[in-house]
């Protein structure tokens, strides 16, 4: 099944806007499961840390989790770069 999600008209799968967790930080308390609605993140039960396992359902530059997460174990790509790379696919 292919993936048709757009952002402003740009294949959401060409934009690599998502967040990346810090295994070693991770201390799996779920708070940015709790702050998403987009099922982006699960529990992985086994190791007891908080996975991303949708990247591409982030809304792009949406990083509302990272601002919650108490041991700041949640980043996201340079804002200015994903804001040029939008620019110049728009540009096109």
């Amino acid at each position: 099944m292919s993936d048709d999600r757009t952002y402003m008209g740009i294949p959401r799968g060409e934009i690599p806007w998502f967040p990346e967790i810090s295994e070693a930080k991770c201390i799996g308390c779920g708070e940015c499961l709790g702050v998403c609605a987009n099922n982006v993140f699960v529990l992985d039960t086994q190791h007891k840390k908080m996975v991303v396992e949708s990247p591409y359902n982030c809304v792009v530059l949406c990083n509302k989790c990272s601002k919650f997460c108490p041991k700041d174990a949640i980043s996201f790509p340079d804002r200015a770069m994903i804001k040029k790379l939008l620019a110049d696919k728009l540009a096109k």
